[in-house]
């Protein structure tokens, strides 16, 4: 079969948006979020998909893809930023039209197959007569972040609503998300996808970029403004503002997605040689009363959801707070070199609940830790939303850990016993290290409270002392539940008439 025989013609997509012609002196984020407005008053078309050859490729071809670094866009211009296009196929048949800004024109940027290598496909799927492309899976920007003279890899938006980004010394890990709609619900989850975005050229003075998208989704339509600051942290100030089409049951804000399978807290069946595998370790939780919560991920033997109410909420997010090679012993994963994310919503964001879903897994492939602001207030067909916040990608972005509190050093769990000998039927011990803040210096006799509550379970034991040699406080609880029945634990240090800790928090189900 001939390379032209083997190929699908380009896909045309309907006319949905507005021409370069018309766009211009026309484009504003009040531009696009009126078009979102009126989008969500109209029923919801889904996207057409590509088909042929590009829906076609498999895992493996579709990784012998790769963008062209002498394609770069920009990389002739003296801008900062760079940008690589992802491409369609595989499981990504949705394209995503991409813009570019410039001065007062909008203009669409066109992707061939000449700004991609085709390494090791055989000539039945190659795909190098593509003189246009649907549009793109999506894209990614790169910059130097790590040092001057490389342009590293900055920040991937590609899948549904999907992107992640790196601050210095990070490698890939945990995603932001757009938006999620009926996560874990019965009737199912919903993936609003941003279809069509637009960059904003950067001059070659500037250190931020800005883009806009445009979300879609059969509940919702929306208008996104991102500005991408590269550093040591790196941050995305983020704009949402969100028109329903139908009345949603669950709506997520500011979603975060990871990957937790094992650490030394359980280990689960796991049988294997490492001593953790996860993106991130725990959710954070910091209010404007300045509490601190501090929430182990798991890897539960079934669905498990955790709602955290807060009316004043400062930040949340999922934290990577290990970082030593001792602590996993994967040579290969750097799964320390994870970046943390933190939220840091801007305005009052009302009465809510910060969500934490936690799906089973036996493989560290999927992502299987969900976390999001849920408003209080219902959602209805005809609201309009607008969210502002702050996303922080680092090694230690702001609020991973408390300034002043002792923080959770590590957490250990195992079978429970009222003796040294025998274990009780039923029963779990759970032991907290603490480290840091006003608790490091204190000796073994000063006087400190254990601030503990069960729901769901009985409390046998609790024991608090100075580890001998250590600036560490060590916490030991021993708790029962009943076969089956969720068991949440709170636990915390005060003493002197303060906290003195972040509070520790856990979700045990007896199995």
């Amino acid at each position: 079969m001939s390379t032209a025989a083997s190929l699908s013609a380009p896909v045309t997509l309907p006319a949905t948006r507005l021409s370069a012609e018309s766009v211009k002196n026309v484009f504003s984020f009040d531009w696009l979020t009126e078009r979102a407005e009126k989008s969500a008053e109209t029923e919801y078309v889904a996207p057409q998909q590509v088909h042929g050859t590009l829906a076609e490729l498999n895992y493996d071809d579709y990784q012998k893809i790769r963008f062209r670094p002498s394609r770069e866009r920009w990389r002739d211009s003296g801008s900062n930023f760079r940008l690589q296009a992802f491409h369609p196929g595989w499981l990504f048949k949705e394209p995503v039209i991409v813009n570019e800004i410039v001065g007062d024109t909008v203009r669409q940027m066109s992707f061939t197959a000449a700004d991609f290598e085709y390494d090791g496909i055989n000539s039945e799927t190659t795909l190098t007569d593509y003189e246009i492309l649907p549009g793109v899976a999506g894209f990614r920007l790169h910059t130097p972040i790590n040092r001057a003279d490389i342009f590293d890899e900055l920040i991937a938006f590609r899948g549904a609503s999907y992107f992640r980004a790196l601050g210095r010394g990070n490698s890939y890990g945990l995603s932001a998300r757009g938006l999620v709609v009926n996560t874990g619900l019965p009737e199912g989850e919903e993936f609003p996808r941003f279809s069509e975005v637009w960059l904003q050229r950067p001059e070659p003075d500037e250190h931020s970029l800005t883009l806009y998208a445009a979300l879609d989704g059969p509940s919702v339509a929306g208008a996104y403004r991102f500005v991408i600051t590269a550093g040591e942290t790196t941050t995305v100030d983020v704009t949402a503002r969100l028109f329903l089409r139908e009345d949603i049951s669950q709506i997520g804000i500011a979603p975060l997605t990871s990957m937790f399978l094992f650490n030394g807290a359980d280990r689960g069946a796991f049988d294997d040689y490492r001593a953790a595998v996860h993106d991130s370790e725990a959710l954070v939780v910091n209010t404007a009363t300045a509490d601190a919560l501090f929430r182990p991920l798991n890897n539960p033997p079934q669905l498990a959801n955790s709602y955290i109410g807060v009316s004043n909420l400062r930040s949340f997010g999922l934290i990577q707070r290990n970082r030593s090679f001792e602590h996993f012993l994967d040579a290969q994963a750097n799964f320390g070199s994870r970046p943390s994310l933190i939220v840091e919503p801007i305005g009052d964001w009302g009465p809510g609940a910060v969500w934490l879903v936690e799906i089973p897994s036996d493989l560290e492939i999927y992502d299987n830790i969900v976390t999001a602001w849920l408003p209080d207030k219902p959602t209805r067909a005809g609201d309009a939303m607008e969210f502002t916040y702050r996303l922080n990608w680092g090694m230690a972005p702001p609020k991973t850990m408390p300034s002043s509190l002792a923080r959770v050093l590590r957490t250990r769990a195992g079978h429970g016993s009222m003796t040294a000998v025998e274990g009780k039927p039923g029963t779990r011990k759970f032991v907290i290290d603490f480290v840091g803040g006003l608790l490091e210096r204190l000796p073994g006799n000063a006087t400190l409270e254990p601030v503990v509550s069960v729901t769901n379970g009985e409390l046998y034991k609790v024991d608090l002392s100075l580890v001998d040699g250590k600036d560490q406080w060590r916490l030991v609880l021993e708790v029962q539940g009943e076969d089956g029945r969720i068991v949440e634990l709170k636990a915390g240090i005060s003493g002197y008439g303060r906290n003195l800790t972040e509070t520790w928090m856990y979700q045990w189900i007896n199995t």
